[in-house]
């Protein structure tokens, strides 16, 4: 997989992410996407009911959740951590994109969707936008467009 330019936090230090899906194998394929951005796995959950949990725990920079899970789906958990905690950024991950979803957890609270299978060019873009978007982070050079 190629490297990218590394995002990082104003303090300089590796993006922190909570990846939650209940596939072990996209938990796989995302942590290694986000090892290739610089960031660092904060943790991870299976299902809605632990990603709340693992946010507070961990205190990640950005969630990548996904829609379609057991026991609590993500748009409810994406509900439930932005209550908790108002300036969570959770970018949705899901092969499910229908309309109805995406609104739903944009309304819920989530700053942006991906759709699955994930292709790491694109993830880079969203993660990027969805930091800089809050003036958190962005990588070295940022303004400058990137020919990738």
């Amino acid at each position: 997989m190629k490297q990218f330019e590394p995002l990082t936090r104003k303090d300089s230090q590796p993006v922190r992410y909570l990846i939650v899906d209940d596939s072990v194998f996209a938990r796989k394929s995302l942590a290694k996407m986000i090892e290739s951005f610089g960031g660092q796995v904060a943790g991870e959950a299976g299902d809605g009911c632990t990603a709340i949990t693992e946010y507070g725990r961990t205190k990640p920079d950005i969630v990548l959740m996904d829609i379609t899970m057991p026991q609590m789906e993500g748009i409810e958990a994406v509900e439930h951590i932005v209550q908790q905690h108002p300036d969570a950024r959770v970018v949705m991950v899901s092969s499910v994109g229908y309309q109805d979803n995406i609104l739903a957890a944009l309304q819920k609270g989530a700053r942006h969707f991906v759709q699955k299978p994930v292709k790491p060019d694109a993830l880079y873009e969203i993660v990027r936008y969805v930091l800089s978007d809050d003036g958190v982070t962005a990588p070295a050079g940022a303004g400058k467009e990137s020919s990738r």
